[in-house]
């Protein structure tokens, strides 16, 4: 994703002289600043620079910054300001309006000046509703009367000097500029009455404000050529302002934060509409809204040149979409469509030299000619899969009659980012129902071959991976083919441990599959299961612990009084700041208030091997950051551990999910940067796993839950007897007078994660998985009881689904399996997580079975500490109690 646009050098300037005059007596006349020097200007802007260095090392990698650094060196001509981004404010973004006017105001701080355009419909309806006007709507457009008009402009007119005066209180200056930029003619004013067809746009008036330091701020109102205010859509004014200015960067903020899929309800990272417009389009859950928009997204990207591309995200995200590669929220660009070629000769052999000879570490490390790779290629039928400008290249060997082999995936860095790489991937899965390739371990990008692979294992360097084979003797059999016929580079035999299923020899890293035994029923994907045996870890650590104050954090530090290894040297709580932390026996600690500053102190010199966030949500980000920005100058030692409790880092790539029995052991291990799986959401995976064979899509599972006032966290109380801050649970046993209270019925967060995670396990992950799921809280302290209830693709008796759960979670020391229902007193105050009461509906199509853990502990603190254990080398329940 290309981030950043350019900046004029004059603007840079002109705001390094603003600076220079405000430096030590506040705001000074425009005289003043006349009469700063050449030279002082220079230092400032040189000041500015270093400032803008150090906030993108924060946010990006050194070769981002690099980057984007240039583009900020380069000039656009003085004619032309308004060049840098259009960005359009829904009506309930401007509620956030601290938010909304902190991220502006970077922007403006750093010499970037976007032209922005609110809308204002919720707080319209708001007032219309309460002055008794009746809103009227034709094909989804405002019918607009006088009345509605005259409400419409004062709602704007005051959402816009709103906005204008928090800028102008952060010391950013801004215009509000609510008439003069477009004309329009009457859409069809017998149907829609005051309602405007953009046909003209003046960019003067914006150019204006910039060229005079001020963000330009604009309504949605246009004028007639005689004079008539009219109403417009504000998506549509953003949009034709867009084709007036063709800035690199058009941003739409919303409350959501992006796009989402109607069926999976997963946020749309990156929309290509070269390659996916029409199928999009084609899709059931596509529809109203949703298509309205792709369809005005497409119209405007048609009429930009192809570097322009579109934002959909929320105004705290706006800071990240702009300063880095990864960006945020959901990216819309052009483009390029992806194609198919059996021959060398279709595609262009000049042009696959080059990407063999720029790409191939095989090359590169002097293993292997380009000459060499095309004659191998020739030897049996191919594939090769890439995008027009060929970011991404796949070649896959399918020889008649035999399993087919991905020799080579070679991607650019825009592949990864912008995901081409798995647009290629989802082609050839279409093709090939089964598939094995091979991967260096040392690979930047081995945690994308995990994600995607049903199994694999690892000997000397290099991994194998495979998706669409369940049975370890099938694939041994495959295996042992590839390499009579020569088709791998290496001996991969024997696949399969002799230790039991889940147990596979250290360094091995086997993805083992256990089967059920004298069983016919198709055996669910296992997860990773890499023992810890002798080359596990037993050296001491040091761990810092944010955000201690929340049960959670409480939680946590008791466990880790009891770790062999682990010492917890640092705990960090703003209210709790000087005093000792008494669930922590091993050695006497106090909290303390780590700043950011802090943060990035001890990661650059060392201080710590692991970080644990137990941060509300939203909050750790520049804490990782810091420690992100810390890690590239640390003096000694490899990068510390992350592990986050919040939701921040569960949907992001780069960062590992850690949920070790269901997914990937040895990613884990590999990682630096872990998501800790939510409560609700790891009882509702673990439950629905074993049955992923028995999907009967459309008819999605769906999960009850119902847990502890605990999980709902807590705030702030009154002070005890010696002074100290307290905290109360958010919610209390007397408000739930007894019973139990459902609440956030649709849209819970855990029910996307969980929905995101398990389609990883499927056979066919571009039909994802969709978990529905209902959370309750009851007057209990601590524990959650889960109930599946879950359609069944083909019949099975209450005998078959138990079988499965055992034979899925064979070996887990933290998994218990019983027959009955369990109940609360299984899970509270216990670190595993209990299954049972396995029913199935008399017509044997659907399953009914009931999970639970403590929320607290399997939930949150426990399988921390699980992650904590594999990422720094220890035995995985060091420290945990399992008995």
């Amino acid at each position: 994703m290309l981030a950043l646009t350019r900046v004029p050098a004059h603007l840079v300037a002109k705001r390094a002289a603003l600076v220079a005059g405000q430096r030590q007596a506040g705001v000074q006349s425009v005289r003043q600043r006349e009469n700063v020097s050449t030279r002082g200007v220079q230092t400032v802007a040189q000041t500015d620079r270093d400032t803008i260095t150090r906030l993108l090392y924060s946010l990006g990698t050194k070769r981002e910054v690099e980057r984007h650094l240039r583009i900020f060196s380069s000039s656009s001509h003085p004619s032309q300001p308004a060049k840098f981004a259009v960005i359009k404010v829904g009506g309930a973004v401007l509620d956030q309006l601290d938010e909304l006017s902190l991220s502006l105001s970077f922007l403006y701080r750093v010499g970037l000046y976007p032209v922005v355009l609110h809308g204002g419909g919720p707080q319209l309806n708001e007032i219309i509703e309460r002055e008794g006007v009746i809103p009227d709507y034709i094909d989804g457009i405002r019918v607009t009367d006088a009345k509605t008009l005259q409400i419409a402009r004062r709602v704007f007119l005051e959402e816009n000097l709103k906005l204008v005066a928090a800028l102008e209180k952060l010391g950013t200056r801004a215009r509000p500029i609510t008439s003069g930029v477009f004309t329009a003619d009457y859409l069809d004013k017998d149907k829609y009455g005051l309602v405007g067809k953009i046909m003209r746009v003046d960019k003067r008036p914006l150019e204006a404000s910039i060229r005079a330091g001020a963000l330009p701020i604009l309504t949605s109102l246009a004028e007639s050529l005689d004079g008539q205010i009219l109403n417009v859509n504000a998506d549509i004014a953003a949009g034709e302002l867009a084709k007036e200015l063709e800035p690199m960067k058009i941003v739409f903020l919303n409350e959501k934060g992006g796009l989402f899929h109607g069926v999976t309800g997963e946020k749309l990272d990156v929309i290509n509409l070269d390659e996916e417009y029409e199928s999009l389009m084609k899709e059931p859950w596509v529809k109203y809204g949703t298509k309205l928009k792709l369809r005005e997204f497409k119209d405007l990207l048609d009429h930009l040149p192809r570097s322009s591309s579109v934002a959909v995200i929320s105004a705290p995200s706006l800071q990240k979409e702009l300063f880095t590669d990864s960006g945020a929220g959901t990216l819309i660009r052009r483009g390029y469509k992806l194609f198919k070629h059996s021959t060398i000769e279709t595609l262009g052999a000049d042009r696959l030299r080059q990407v063999i000879h720029d790409r191939d570490p095989q090359i590169k490390a002097g293993l292997q000619s380009v000459t060499g790779v095309l004659n191998d290629l020739k030897k049996t039928p191919f594939t090769i899969y890439g995008d027009d400008p060929l970011d991404v290249i796949a070649i896959v060997s399918h020889p008649e009659g035999e399993t087919p082999i991905m020799t080579k995936l070679l991607a650019s860095r825009n592949g990864l980012l912008n995901n081409v790489v798995d647009n290629v991937f989802n082609a050839i899965k279409k093709d090939h129902r089964r598939l094995f390739w091979t991967a260096q371990v040392d690979d930047e990008n081995r945690t994308w071959h995990f994600e995607r692979a049903d199994g694999s294992f690892t000997r000397a360097g290099r991994s194998l991976f495979w998706y669409g084979v369940q049975d370890v003797a099938d694939v041994e059999k495959i295996v042992k083919g590839f390499e009579e016929k020569g088709r791998i580079e290496r001996s991969y035999l024997p696949v399969g441990p002799s230790a039991p299923p889940h147990r596979a020899p250290s360094g091995d890293g086997v993805r083992s599959f256990s089967t059920l035994a004298r069983r016919t029923l198709p055996s669910s994907s296992r997860g990773y299961a890499t023992a810890a045996s002798a080359s596990v870890s037993t050296a001491p650590k040091r761990l810092a612990l944010i955000g201690a104050r929340g049960y959670t954090g409480q939680a946590l530090t008791s466990l880790l009084s009891k770790h062999p290894h682990l010492d917890l040297t640092h705990v960090s709580s703003r209210q709790l700041a000087g005093y000792p932390l008494d669930s922590y026996t091993k050695t006497a600690i106090s909290y303390t208030d780590l700043s950011t500053a802090d943060v990035e102190r001890m990661e650059k010199d060392g201080e710590v091997d692991a970080w644990v966030m137990a941060l509300p949500n939203g909050v750790c980000k520049p804490f990782v950051d810091a420690i992100d920005k810390g890690s590239k100058d640390r003096q000694s030692g490899e990068a510390s551990v992350i592990v986050d409790l919040s939701a921040d880092y569960r949907f992001e790539s780069g960062w590992t999910y850690g949920l070790p029995e269901l997914y990937s052991r040895e990613s884990i291990r590999a990682s630096k940067r872990i998501s800790n799986p939510g409560c609700y959401a790891t009882s509702s995976q673990l439950l629905i796993a074993p049955l992923v064979k028995y999907l009967d899509p459309p008819a999605w599972p769906t999960v009850f839950g119902i847990s502890g006032f605990s999980g709902a966290g807590t705030v702030a109380g009154a002070k005890d007897p010696d002074g100290r801050p307290t905290t109360v649970p958010k919610v209390t046993p007397n408000s739930l007078a007894g019973g139990v209270r459902p609440y956030a019925l649709t849209d819970h967060i855990h029910e996307r994660e969980a929905s995101r995670h398990l389609s990883n396990l499927l056979a066919d992950p571009s039909n994802p998985l969709k978990v529905a799921f209902i959370p309750s809280v009851a007057p209990w302290f601590s524990g959650i009881l889960s109930t599946l209830s879950m359609p069944l693709s083909e019949k099975l008796t209450a005998k078959d689904v138990k079988a499965l759960y055992e034979g899925k979670y064979a070996g887990e020391k933290l998994i218990t399996i019983k027959r009955d229902v369990p109940d609360l007193r299984d899970v509270e105050n216990k670190h595993g997580w209990t299954v049972g009461g396995f029913q199935v509906h008399s017509d044997g199509d659907r399953a009914v079975v009931v999970g639970g853990l403590d929320n607290l502990l399997k939930g949150a603190a426990t399988q921390c500490l699980q992650n904590l254990n594999l990422a720094l080398g220890y035995d995985e329940y060091a420290g945990i109690p399992t008995d």
